[in-house]
């Protein structure tokens, strides 16, 4: 049995970000890769929609030049035969203030013959934004 086409990618994309070495995950990313982060991209700059690897290539710089990423826990997975989907946590430390941060995020990716060809995180925004700011967001209540 061969090793999933997630767990190649998974080591890669954590390697890139922290040591900022994208030549192991260079060749693991479709040249017509389509991907997207959901979540402020006001805030956050390397969210939204990309398409192509040097695009890609690009977010996951910019992602490296502002986290680390000290654990991820999975909490769910599911894995078929080209494609990957899981809940995760990971703590994280944000670069330009050393501070840390906790956050959850779904992805769902597609593989095709050992590369990425679509990628699609969902973030919880709402937490990530709270732990940005350094203060709890106050919404005005629903209307019962």
């Amino acid at each position: 049995m061969t090793e999933h086409s997630l767990w190649r990618f998974s080591r890669a994309f954590h390697r890139a970000i922290n040591e900022r070495q994208l030549g192991d995950l260079e060749p693991l990313v479709d040249d017509e890769v389509d991907w997207a982060i959901y979540g402020p991209i006001e805030m956050f700059p390397f969210f939204g929609a990309r398409r192509g690897k040097a695009a890609v290539l690009e977010v996951i710089r910019q992602i490296s030049e502002n986290v680390r990423v000290h654990r991820f826990d999975r909490e769910s997975i599911m894995l078929g035969v080209d494609s990957a989907s899981s809940m995760m946590r990971y703590s994280l430390t944000a670069l330009d203030s050393n501070k840390p941060i906790s956050v959850r995020i779904a992805h769902f990716a597609q593989f095709k013959a050992g590369k990425l060809t679509s990628f699609r995180v969902l973030v919880d925004s709402f937490d990530l934004v709270e732990q940005t700011v350094g203060s709890p967001i106050h919404l005005p209540r629903m209307a019962g």
